[in-house]
């Protein structure tokens, strides 16, 4: 059974930094292209970062652009993303998910999500 789950949440002041981790399990992960998504309160699920299979390509948010980097080492079957400078606005709930088709942005394209971690930034 397919099993993504996400750790290294928690509760920083603005201006720290995070390195989430999301570890697959059950699903060939090399054959999947990974995304970053968040939650905040009252709000929708939203894009923050992806990374095609072997890591050649990214994409970011652009609130996240310069701030934020995906990476993931396949050996590992591992999903990273290193928020530096982080914002009160990245308050949110962090997702892990695998790309089944179509549009990367997209909450509905992917196809195994994780439970999510908590990211809480402060002023």
């Amino acid at each position: 059974q397919a099993q993504l789950v996400e750790s290294g949440g928690g509760s920083v002041q603005a201006g720290d930094s995070l390195r989430l981790s999301c570890a697959a399990s059950g699903l060939p992960f090399l054959r999947y292209a990974m995304a970053w998504f968040r939650q905040a309160p009252g709000k929708e699920r939203e894009f923050v970062a992806y990374i095609t299979t072997r890591g050649i390509s990214t994409a970011y948010a652009d609130s996240v652009k310069g701030r934020f980097t995906i990476s993931r080492d396949n050996a590992k079957n591992t999903l990273y993303l290193q928020m530096n400078s982080l914002k009160p606005e990245d308050t949110a709930v962090y997702y892990c998910a695998s790309l089944n088709s179509g549009n990367l942005y997209y909450t509905g394209s992917y196809n195994y999500w994780g439970q999510g971690t908590q990211v809480t930034v402060s002023s």
